[in-house]
């Protein structure tokens, strides 16, 4: 009887523990949940005990479903750029990488806290406008434009956000997998978007890093160049090869993105050539997210393949350095590209559009 008593007064303290962890500390405190389809390559890096002095100390491992066979967890590796946009298994359909081992986006300097730096930006009640919207946590303005030479037609998101968490990631009917696909139209009205882009289309392939709103989902090696946004509003590009999950939890990645490549140097600097196949460099529709800096985004989608020309990867990169972005990413192109703003589809998609996994939302806090 005591040792029942004494196994139960255990179960007890290990619930009131959890309960701790899951429920009482604030959400800065709170752990990443992982949910790595690659179980086995986890847990040999010790993702069981992996913490964070900002993001936590506990974590969760559920298998999702079966890798590719040879996948495993995406651990720091050296390598260069040789073959880079070959992929395991012949070419890689991701956009490649254009940093050095190793390199990572421009950072910006200490300042001010996000909540104060763009005070201005934001109003006291919710404003509407045609191609305008502020209220206390963000504001987002959507411009037309078209290049000097009058052949390419591009639509700007200004983006200002108080809460990082105001941007948000969809996935194909609220699933995680290879399968799902959804028009962005649909994933937008499911969340009551103001604003969405196609994302990094993640269900079209198995490698690379996938994080959702703050949950790991896959951490798979890769080639291409990794965007990761955090918590705190910073937003890094890297080498695949320097993606660390660890460093993930430690530092609090919101999302991540596995497309590229990167479209401006580490010194944030316009690029002029990429080591991506020469069918991603080429004139194509584009979807890209650019960052100034903590607080303020932006997001690009360029027409092509009909009365606008489209743009190819140096003109895109020389086009976020005029921006003043830090940081600017190449996302998933093509007919993918689609931007939706107030419930309607905004631009001209080639193709008419298609259905992707997943998609970028600009809306409010949860």
């Amino acid at each position: 009887m005591r040792n029942i008593l004494l196994d139960l007064f255990l179960t007890g303290m290990a619930l009131v523990i959890f309960a701790l962890f899951h429920h009482v500390l604030p959400r800065a405190q709170q752990s990443l949940e992982i949910v790595i389809e690659n179980h086995a390559a986890a847990e040999e890096q010790g993702m069981e005990t992996v913490s964070g002095e900002s993001s936590g100390t506990v974590t969760h491992l559920a298998e999702t479903f079966t890798p590719a066979s040879g996948a495993s967890s995406g651990k720091k590796t050296g390598g260069g750029n040789a073959g880079r946009g070959s992929g395991r298994g012949g070419m890689n359909s991701k956009g490649g990488s254009s940093l050095k081992d190793g390199e990572e986006t421009a950072e910006t300097e200490a300042d001010e806290p996000v909540s104060e730096k763009f005070s201005e930006m934001y109003t006291d009640t919710v404003i509407r406008g045609e191609n305008s919207y502020t209220s206390p946590d963000l504001s987002v303005t959507v411009t037309r434009h078209v290049t000097e030479d009058g052949e390419t037609t591009y639509y700007l998101a200004d983006i200002y956000l108080r809460d990082v968490t105001c941007l948000r990631t969809a996935l194909a009917n609220d699933q995680y997998g290879r399968g799902f696909r959804d028009t962005i139209s649909s994933m937008a009205s499911l969340h009551d978007a103001l604003l969405a882009v196609n994302g990094d289309y993640y269900g079209n392939t198995d490698e690379g890093v996938v994080i959702r709103n703050g949950v790991i989902y896959r951490a798979n090696p890769t080639d291409c160049d990794v965007c990761v946004l955090y918590y705190d509003g910073s937003m890094r590009v890297m080498d695949g090869a320097a993606f660390s999950v660890e460093d993930a939890v430690t530092d609090g990645a919101w999302q991540a993105w596995t497309f590229g490549p990167s479209l401006l140097s580490g010194e944030g600097e316009a690029l002029d050539s990429f080591s991506s196949t020469q069918r991603i460099i080429s004139v194509n529709p584009r979807t890209a997210i650019g960052y100034y800096e903590k607080g303020h985004y932006c997001l690009m989608v360029v027409d092509g393949r009909g009365e606008s020309r489209g743009i190819t990867l140096p003109e895109l990169s020389r086009l976020f350095e005029s921006l003043g972005c830090r940081a600017a990413y190449n996302l998933d192109g093509g007919n993918s590209s689609v931007m939706v703003w107030d419930d309607a589809v905004i631009n001209d998609p080639s193709g008419g559009g298609r259905a992707s996994s997943d998609a970028i939302l600009i809306m409010e806090a949860m």
